[in-house]
């Protein structure tokens, strides 16, 4: 009786085991590839699944976008400048059958060939190429990576380069080109603005010499601003020498004037004399 007993439970520890292995979950972002005595059978969807113990064996493949970051890789570009360039690659799992035949390891293949890739199409650019064209960069390595990555079952999603380190000497090379042509813009604007000026001060120019009491009304008007701070002591450069030449020729105008002869004043008058018969007689 008590071998019995120990013989059922014996049973029944081995249903166990064999229900727990025939038993298996898929999850909702993944696929399961059953195989039975080392051949395909097929796929199958998220859910509650069984197998057969020992006789079959499921891969669970996720097919979930995958972030990989590529490591940063030491090219020499195409006019010979060592940079290191570090990048990132999002892929995921379209075909699971593939994904899981085809290849032994799908991460760690893309990592490889997207390490290859990234110094082959960086190699190909210039530096400035490589520092202001990253989106075509970006989109050549990705087509590349597509075309390898198809017979897998993958599919790369997005390649971005992350960071581009440059070597000391390029840096400050670079810092000095910045400056000079921050510099030549500079002069250039400062250019500009000075033969704008000088046009804008030669119409003036001409404006005052054709009427001269702008440049007085000028002079007023500086004055006026001048004087709205009464703590200030200001020199006002005036056209003094014009000014006295004004007034020492109104002086001798004034002087000429005065000093010329009185015009004679005419004393012959004619006095109406009454006379006899009419007749008129002129008296002097």
């Amino acid at each position: 009786m008590g071998v019995l007993i120990f013989l059922l439970v014996i049973v029944v520890l081995l249903a166990l085991v064999a229900l727990a292995m025939a038993v298996k979950v898929v999850k909702q972002y993944e696929q399961g590839v059953l195989f039975r005595f080392g051949r395909l059978v097929g796929t199958r969807s998220p859910g509650l699944r069984f197998i057969i113990p020992v006789v079959d064996v499921l891969h669970r493949v996720s097919l979930r976008v995958v972030t990989m970051p590529i490591q940063s890789q030491g090219i020499i570009t195409r006019d010979n400048v060592s940079v290191d360039v570090s990048a990132v690659a999002y892929f995921r799992v379209v075909d699971a059958v593939k994904s899981v035949i085809a290849i032994e390891n799908v991460s760690a293949a893309i990592n490889q060939i997207a390490q290859t890739t990234l110094r082959k199409v960086v190699g190909q650019h210039t530096l400035d190429e490589t520092l202001s064209e990253t989106d075509r960069i970006n989109l050549d390595i990705r087509e590349i990576l597509d075309v390898t990555t198809a017979e897998w079952g993958v599919q790369v999603t997005l390649v971005e380069l992350k960071d581009i380190q440059l070597p000391d000497s390029m840096k400050r090379a670079m810092a000095r080109q910045a400056e000079a042509e921050r510099e030549k813009r500079a002069k250039i604007i400062n250019a500009e603005g000075e033969s704008l000026a000088a046009a804008a001060l030669g119409d003036a120019s001409d404006t005052m010499m054709a009427h001269p009491l702008a440049l007085q009304l000028r002079n007023l008007q500086s004055l006026v601003e001048i004087g709205v701070d009464k703590n200030t002591t200001v020199v006002f450069p005036a056209p003094l020498m014009s000014t006295i030449g004004e007034l020492g020729s109104f002086l001798a105008r004034e002087a000429t004037a005065a000093a010329a002869p009185a015009p004679p004043v005419d004393l012959t008058t004619t006095i109406p004399a009454a006379v006899p018969n009419g007749a008129t007689e002129t008296v002097r």
